[in-house]
């Protein structure tokens, strides 16, 4: 869904940049990339400012659509929906894990 966006900083018409897909996690000293691989990723749209080069960056999807290993997936307490470990609210029920 492309968005009609003004830039916040000079307030020109933003053009669409592209879709891409943000890795999360980070890299760990002991297991190095494999944390990182297993953290899934997130789906973004991407728009420009042709005039100062500012980025704005949307989320299309939630970090909870990846799938992928169980052994970084997490159970909801409050519906029991499953989700990657890096999700910070439930998909299905938006409890919020930390709170």
């Amino acid at each position: 869904m492309k968005r009609s966006l003004s830039c916040l900083r000079c307030g020109s018409s933003m053009d669409f940049y592209g879709e891409e897909q943000l890795q999360l996690g980070k890299t760990g000293w002991v297991l190095g990339d494999l944390s990182n691989l297993l953290a899934g990723a997130l789906k973004t749209e991407i728009y420009r400012c042709p005039m100062c080069g500012k980025l704005e960056f949307f989320s299309t999807g939630t970090c909870c659509e990846k799938g992928g290993a169980d052994a970084s997936r997490k159970s909801c307490p409050e519906c029991g929906a499953e989700c990657d470990q890096d999700c910070c609210q439930c998909p299905i029920c938006g409890y919020e894990y930390g709170s």
